[in-house]
């Protein structure tokens, strides 16, 4: 009876483990992302063009939306805490990193397109979108 229970015990912490390391990964690199743009927004912002500058603070303010649903699980885990359903717990971090997700790959892009745009122009729109697009070829093919 003590063994199972300590099991249990033992699985459970594991359980919580995993998403709250998951959640201090993706929100690691969130943040180093967030400080690389706010760097070129702060040091390089009159150099870059109107347009640019415009790309520059929608891909601020997208990767601070990810950054704050990334670290949700770890403020929600401090405040529901000690929980009666780990089930619950794991579906709501789930769905914060999910929807952290979106903002996050929105911001690599505008990434990819500020720096291709100097370079190549309008057509570093289309360039930026390759990595994606091969991402999601090679997901593909996996099945």
């Amino acid at each position: 009876m003590q063994e199972d229970e300590d099991n249990s015990k033992d699985s459970l912490l594991r359980d919580y483990d995993t998403v709250l390391k998951e959640s201090t990964l993706l929100t690691t690199f969130s943040g180093v992302l967030f400080g690389f743009l706010l760097n070129i927004s702060i040091t390089a912002a009159n150099r870059l063009e109107y347009a640019h500058k415009i790309i520059l603070v929608l891909a601020l303010f997208s990767i601070t939306i990810a950054v704050s649903l990334f670290v949700m699980p770890v403020i929600y885990h401090h405040l529901q805490f000690p929980y009666r359903d780990l089930g619950k717990f794991k579906r709501r971090a789930h769905r914060f990193i999910m929807f952290g997700l979106a903002p996050t790959f929105f911001t690599l892009y505008l990434g990819m397109v500020l720096a291709f745009a100097p370079l190549i122009n309008n057509f570093g729109y289309v360039i930026a979108m390759l990595p994606f697009a091969l991402v999601y070829f090679l997901y593909r093919l996996r099945k």
